[in-house]
């Protein structure tokens, strides 16, 4: 602890006299900060230019000093990750000594050359689909799931290397998911899909779910926008996807009304990969047991605990893990257990529904036939929690955002030619 207060003595008294946002500071910014910080994205300011970033300074500095930003949850003394925009103890030295020096602009010729940012994307799409037309979000009141079917056009099996989900207006998307489904005869290409669950007067679920029903199939997600989450990129593993010829998008929306009727047009954008690639991602999807015996939060509960675990039926390589709950999430880890009886954590995390990351392993780990990867999530349903919807309430497994869900999403690469139904099955135990 002192020698943590002297560190933070040693920023604080750091000399501020020759940091400038043009040599020091904007460096920084592009490299850790550019990405959500910038038009059209989901942070609320612009760094893109000093204009932009100059009255933000002092606030810069409080986010950097408390560590609030970059957002980054993940428990440095498990795993190591490509996307950790941590800052070092000199980039923060650098930028709270701007704030404090007045943030001085400096000289316009020590300015990098800007980032080329892709015009409204993170990735550069070949290929851009969208809802074919706004969806209405009412002011107030349940917006139950729907699920879109768009054609993908594709006539041959197509490999693709990324993919990004963007809403128009994130401030009413929940989630969004974009699965490959089979063509069916007579499908409806661009209606809304939607399954209305009956509830009681306080919104609830009446209908809980059934113990046969308490998982879900592993497989099927292709990618994922939750708030904070990156774009799905493959290449980062060398890998693709496949997207079988014929197939279709099924675009899954979740709206959380905000106090204003207002509509979301959510688009998704794919780059193709020029060959075969000679692994293939999949993403899995474990879910704790959902019927109404197993996962039923007390009212009150401070640290309620849930697990899922699934059984590696063959070598893979795990390369991403996503934690997801709701407002009631407090924490979640991933562990494997090797054959051999040792045990590793490869993430914990101290949840955040505000900024719901994805972890991507600096060196993807080996993960042998027989391996179980076990994630225990724990849940704080009191008053202690202040962003619970309602602590006097028990909690149930359910879509909207006052019910409550663990889902431990991670990504494999195996070779091209890997069956995805036969990489992992649940654990009986």
């Amino acid at each position: 602890m002192k020698l943590a207060a002297a560190g933070l003595i040693g920023i604080l008294s750091a000399s501020a006299a020759d940091v400038t946002f043009n040599r020091d500071v904007l460096p920084i910014f592009q490299a850790k900060c550019q990405r959500c910080h910038r038009p059209g994205e989901v942070a609320p300011m612009s760094l893109l230019t000093y204009e932009s970033s100059r009255p933000w300074a002092k606030a810069i500095k409080a986010a950097v000093l408390t560590r609030k930003m970059p957002p980054w949850s993940a428990d440095a003394r498990y795993g190591h990750f490509a996307n950790d925009p941590t800052l070092t103890p000199e980039e923060i030295r650098i930028l709270t000594s701007w704030a404090e020096a007045g943030a001085p602009a400096g000289e316009p010729g020590d300015k990098p050359a800007p980032i080329q940012w892709p015009d409204g994307w993170t990735i550069q799409p070949d290929i851009i689909v969208s809802l074919p037309h706004p969806i209405a979000v009412p002011a107030k009141g349940v917006v139950e799931i729907m699920e879109i079917t768009i054609p993908t056009g594709f006539t041959k099996d197509t490999w693709v290397t990324s993919i990004e989900i963007r809403p128009s207006n994130r401030s009413v998307v929940h989630h969004a998911d974009v699965f490959i489904v089979p063509h069916e005869k007579g499908v409806k290409y661009g209606v809304p899909e939607i399954t209305a669950k009956p509830r009681d007067a306080d919104g609830v679920a009446i209908e809980k779910i059934h113990k046969e029903d308490a998982t879900r199939g592993l497989l099927g997600l292709e990618a994922i926008y939750v708030p904070g989450a990156p774009p799905a990129d493959y290449r980062l593993h060398s890998a693709a996807k496949l997207i079988p010829a014929g197939s279709d998008f099924m675009i899954q929306m979740h709206y959380t009304p905000n106090g204003t009727a207002t509509t979301d047009q959510t688009r998704v954008g794919i780059t193709v990969a020029k060959q075969k690639p000679a692994r293939r991602f999949i993403t899995i999807v474990p879910t704790a047991l959902r019927d109404e015996a197993h996962f039923h939060i007390p009212a009150g509960d401070p640290n309620w605990e849930t697990r899922a675990e699934v059984v590696f039926q063959q070598d893979a390589e795990l390369v991403w893990m996503l934690p997801h709950m709701h407002l009631r999430g407090k924490d979640m880890t991933y562990r494997l257990v090797y054959p051999s009886g040792e045990s590793e954590t490869v993430l914990s995390v101290k949840y955040d529904f505000d900024w719901q990351l994805g972890y991507e392993v600096k060196k993807p780990i080996v993960v042998p036939k027989g391996t179980r990867l076990q994630a225990t999530a724990h849940f704080d349903n009191s008053a202690n929690n202040r962003f619970n919807p309602d602590p006097s309430k028990d909690v149930w497994w359910g879509d909207q955002t006052w019910e409550e869900m663990m889902i431990p999403y991670f990504g494999v690469i195996v070779k091209n030619n890997v069956n995805p139904e036969k990489i992992v099955t649940y654990s009986t135990a």
